[in-house]
Formats: C-alpha cells, structure tokens, sequence
C-alpha cells in the first residue's frame, strides 16, 4: 500500500496529455474555422464556375491583377520598380509595405509554387488564421457560437472575395485580431509583438497602435484614479513595453522608405504620388456629390448603416482596445483621398463592427436559423464578389 507521500506525489503529464493540451485551441476553434472555410469554399465554387463560363483563367484573376502585380513584383526583384502614368503622375512601389513579399518570396524558395501561387497560398492560410483570430475575440467576449458566427460573418462580408487574392487584407486582419486577444488576455509584449508585423503589413497598422495605445492609457488612467499610484509604472511595465513596441514595425518602413529615398518625408510623398493621402473626407464628399442621385441616395443609405453599426458597438460596450480598433479602421478608410472603389475593401480588417449582428445571430433559437441566414449572406457575398472579379475594374 503507498504512503502517504506517495499518494500526495503529482502525477507528470504524459505525451498524450501534453498534446491535448497544445491541441486544445485548435480543437475549440474548429467549428469557426469550419465555417469560415464553407463561406470561402462557396464564394471561390460560385467564381471559378463563372469565370469558367467566361473563359477567363480563375488563378489569374486571383492572383495576377492589379496591387497582387505589385506585391510579386518586389518578392521577385525588390523595391526600385516605378511606373509613369499617361498624365506624368509616378507610382513608385514602395508604396507597398514589405512583409507580404517576404512571405511570398520564402514560400516560392521553400515550395513548388510561382510567387504567384505563393501570394494565393498565404492568402489563404492568413484567412484561417484570420478566422481564428477573430473567433478567440468573439469568445472571449460574448462566448463560443458568438465566436463562430462571427468568423463565418466575417468569411461573408460583401468584398469577402479578397480574402482569396493575393492581397494583404487576410494578412493583416489575422495580426490585428490576435494582437487585440493577446491585449484582452494582458498579453501586452504578444499584442505589440504582433502589431510590429501589422504594421510592416499595412499602414492601416495605425488603427491598431491607436488601439493598444489607447487601451493601455486607460488601464493607467483608472488605476490612478482608484488611487495605485504607487509603482504604477512598474505594475504595468508589461504593457508600457507592448505599447511601446507596437509601432515600430510601421516606423521602421518609413525610416527605410526615407533612406532609400533620401528624404525625412519620403514616405508620405510616396503615398501621396498614389493619392493616399488625408484629406478629412473631401475626396468621399466630391465623389457622393457627382453620383446620380438614385446611387449618390444608396451610398448615403450605406454609409448610414456602417454609421449604425458602430453606434451598436459602442452601446455593447466593446472592450476599448477593441472599439477603437474597429472604429478608427473605418475613420481611416473613409477620410482619405484614394480611389473610392477601395475603400470597402479597407474596412473589411475592422471586424469588431460585425460583433452586434454576430451576438445577435448567434442568440436565434435554432441553429438551422443561425445557419440559413449565413448561407443567404454567403450566397450573396459569392455573387458579387464573382461579378467584381470579372469586370474589368480592382477591387
């Protein structure tokens, strides 16, 4: 019979206990990654039947058009390329930051893919991530069926057919949403670890420092107000250091734009030769005025709604990291001067605006209703995005 110190002994994990722990995640989120990759499973079924009927090569339309071109151009040959427009205006590529070529460049050397099988491949693995990402945040919050709507929501959003180009928005998204769960976990290093890369990605990756930056300023704020000040600093040091390491990966490309150029402000020059640059929302005001007015009258009608999307997120009360994530996502894509076609697209990384209809899709009574409407949506998101692919404008 043992002891009693034996009995007391703990028992060390074995191998199959240590890899269900490390399985523990992905087993919880499978059933939003299962989701996720439906909706994207019918939207690319719905586009490759259409562009088969048109006779149009589906990976090129995917993979070999419009920023995708640029993106694979620098993963061949680096920055230095620039084009010379009809009218004398310059676009230079470093208008385009650096990690999705690095990625698309190390996957070609690794694998048997083109860089622009790359570009695709990493697009589509960045949205599953991005999936994950967005449903560990929809759990957190407002629990797990929550969590899942939400990815699929997200996996139907109108311009959802991006998500399998080779473009950055897969890419970004998947930082920016696990950098806001590694925040709501107080895992500050993690969260600005990952902001680091979102901004070597973007530069929308300013909408994600304002975030972790404002979040970290109120944590200050309340616990100095409830009177700890004493060693404030100290206490949160964790988070003084997340926060401070959060955008210097968006720095850092502005230092190297500026070098290469020769110039302190040569970034900004450089998005302003591409028309990026801040007007306050001129540009979006001068287009609505000189649509007809049936579609200036639509465009209002939608801009009307994404104001009341964000007005349900603040009456949820969304964690303020979270919050101002979304909302300066879409501040940021509406008061630019760029092309207007874009600016759907832009806002597709602000996923916390889909939370409200989340929550309240994933309280149906059945499943089968949850799961209706998604299909309806996924259906919707499909159609477009296959008559968007095969016309002659980018995304």
């Amino acid at each position: 019979m043992p002891d009693q110190q034996t009995r007391a002994r703990p028992l060390a994990p074995g191998p199959r206990s240590t890899r269900h722990r490390a399985l523990a995640p992905l087993t919880a989120a499978a059933p939003a990654l299962g989701a996720y990759a439906a909706v994207r499973a019918v939207g690319l079924l719905v586009f490759w039947v259409s562009a088969s009927a048109a006779g149009k090569d589906a990976l090129h339309l995917l993979g070999g058009r419009w920023d995708s071109v640029w993106y694979q151009r620098i993963a061949e040959d680096g920055y230095g390329h620039t084009v010379t427009l009809p009218d004398g205006g310059v676009h230079p590529d470093l208008a385009f930051f650096p990690l999705l070529p690095a990625l698309e460049r190390g996957l070609a050397a690794v694998t048997p893919f083109t860089v622009q099988g790359a570009g695709i491949a990493v697009a589509w693995i960045a949205g599953l991530v991005a999936a994950g990402g967005i449903f560990a945040v929809g759990a957190r919050l407002y629990g797990r069926r929550a969590g899942v709507v939400l990815a699929a929501l997200w996996g139907a959003y109108p311009t959802a057919f991006v998500q399998s180009m080779a473009y950055t928005e897969t890419l970004f998204t998947a930082l920016a949403a696990w950098s806001l769960y590694a925040a709501l976990r107080g895992r500050w290093i993690a969260a600005g670890a990952l902001c680091v890369l979102a901004g070597l990605t973007r530069p929308s990756a300013a909408a994600l420092i304002a975030a972790l930056a404002i979040g970290a300023a109120a944590v200050l704020v309340r616990e100095w107000r409830a009177g700890e000040r004493r060693g404030l600093a100290r206490r949160n040091a964790r988070m003084l250091l997340g926060v401070c390491l959060a955008p210097l990966g968006w720095l850092a490309y502005v230092v190297f734009v500026a070098v290469r150029e020769g110039s302190t402000f040569a970034y900004f020059e450089v998005q302003a030769q591409w028309g990026n640059s801040i007007d306050g929302g001129r540009a979006l005001a001068v287009f609505i005025a000189g649509l007809p007015l049936p579609a200036a009258l639509g465009l209002c009608a939608a801009l009307g709604l994404l104001g009341w999307l964000v007005f349900l997120c603040v009456r949820q009360r969304q964690p303020l990291p979270v919050l101002v994530y979304g909302i300066a996502t879409v501040v940021v894509s509406l008061i630019g001067s760029g092309y207007f076609g874009s600016r759907p697209r832009l806002m597709m990384p602000a996923f916390p605006l889909l939370l409200p209809p989340a929550v309240a899709l994933a309280a149906l009574r059945t499943t089968a209703r949850t799961s209706t409407v998604v299909a309806v949506l996924a259906v919707g998101s499909a159609a477009y995005g296959a008559w968007t692919l095969l016309g002659p404008g980018p995304p």
